[in-house]
């Protein structure tokens, strides 16, 4: 009976964290519907709306350092770091939404970026730490409530900015942007009280916590192994073109081919639809094959579905191939973060979960203001280029990284 109750409140744990991790994202992927009809009502350039996302991720890539100290140091304190990551989001959302001025902006997107990194490290070392022998499928099933989110939120957010139109049965002409944007701050803050309501448990598995000396000594191992600094170039490349190819795809089929937020809506969403049945199965698959395998298919597919966006650019062709792109976008980052939980020590996954993320965020500066830039000069062409070169680069690092279990 014992074992049972254990196994139920770990599958609890699982599946709540999942669900705040799916409603984390449905307010994260808002910010790519948003940003087109943003950019068009400040009249942005191309090079100042990258801008706006560049800022966010530095500031989610440095908040992944207290979130990584502090959840190591204060594991039964899950609950709380969660519920931060949460208040953060919508207060960012609030800023946005009451304000059209640029720079009220990125300080709305910089408290977003730093919201929805936050969740990471205490959510991924908690789930790393419960389930140390099904780290893959533990990672993959916290992203797969991720990709719900990102699935269910591109269309519904689009719906309620330009409103649906239905033959005559429905006839919503929307809320705008702004109001939108206002809206996203009820759930967020729900679901932060929820996860500190249900979910004080987190973390329990800890024998004890790391002092601040304790976490610096251990953290520098961390830094020193070669095999974890190329797993988190791995997973930065694989971030690279996310950050990349998302944020310009919606740029492109609004300025290009005139779609509408709705529309936008739903295709943003197909990047992440097909993602939801393959990353557990994914996750699986590498607990039982290893790492390395599923990483090098995944990549390998990636770059030959962006270079294909060369040849089929619109109609049912981009459709596909944005369906084909979704079930490896997403779904390889929980297995990269994986590996790099096989390396770390007992206690330090938040750590090394910190670590993936703030290489992650590190190319998710850099990769909006380059492929900002190529998007000026070579449009939609260039970022399937870009994005498919990035790939081909993380297949190379992919076949000559060592990727086995030492704990």
């Amino acid at each position: 009976m014992k074992k049972f109750l254990n196994s139920f409140s770990g599958l609890a744990l699982v599946i709540g964290l999942s669900l705040g991790h799916g409603i984390k994202h449905f307010g994260q992927g808002a910010l790519t519907v948003i940003g087109p009809l943003l950019k068009a009502s400040l009249n942005l350039t191309d090079v100042s709306y990258a801008l706006i996302f560049s800022s966010m991720n530095v500031s989610s890539g440095l908040s992944n350092i207290p979130a990584g100290i502090l959840s190591d140091m204060y594991r039964r304190k899950i609950a709380w770091l969660l519920a931060i990551s949460m208040f953060t989001i919508s207060l960012g959302y609030l800023i946005i939404g009451i304000s059209n001025v640029y720079f009220l902006i990125l300080i709305g997107v910089i408290l977003i970026g730093f919201g929805t990194s936050f969740w990471h490290a205490p959510a991924f070392g908690t789930l790393a730490a419960r389930y140390p022998e099904k780290k893959g499928f533990a990672l993959s099933m916290h992203l797969t409530g991720a990709q719900i989110g990102n699935t269910i939120g591109p269309p519904i957010i689009g719906g309620l900015i330009s409103g649906i139109t239905l033959g005559s049965i429905i006839k919503f002409s929307g809320f705008g942007w702004e109001k939108v944007s206002i809206f996203l701050v009820i759930p967020m803050i729900i679901t932060g009280i929820l996860v500190l309501t249900l979910f004080k448990s987190a973390g329990v598995e800890s024998d004890s916590n790391w002092s601040f000396e304790e976490y610096l000594q251990r953290t520098k191992t961390l830094i020193r192994d070669k095999i974890i600094l190329g797993l988190i170039i791995l997973g930065a490349l694989r971030a690279g073109i996310h950050t990349s190819f998302q944020l310009w795809l919606a740029v492109y089929l609004k300025e290009d081919l005139g779609y509408s937020a709705w529309v936008i809506g739903w295709h943003i969403a197909l990047i992440t639809a097909a993602g939801i049945i393959s990353t557990p199965i994914m996750g699986i698959l590498s607990d039982k094959f290893g790492r390395k395998p599923v990483i090098q298919i995944s990549m390998t597919l990636m770059a030959i579905y962006l270079f294909l966006f060369l040849f089929f650019d619109e109609g049912l062709g981009l459709v596909i191939l944005i369906a084909l792109l979704g079930m490896f976008f997403f779904s390889v980052m929980p297995i990269v973060t994986a590996a790099t939980m096989d390396r770390v020590p007992k206690g330090s996954e938040g750590s090394g979960t910190a670590l993936n993320f703030i290489g992650m965020s590190l190319m998710g500066f850099m990769s909006p203001v380059i492929s900002g830039i190529i998007y000026s000069k070579y449009n939609f062409e260039g970022i399937s280029i870009f994005a498919g070169s990035i790939a081909v680069a993380g297949i190379f690092l992919c076949t000559f990284l060592p990727m086995k279990k030492i704990n």
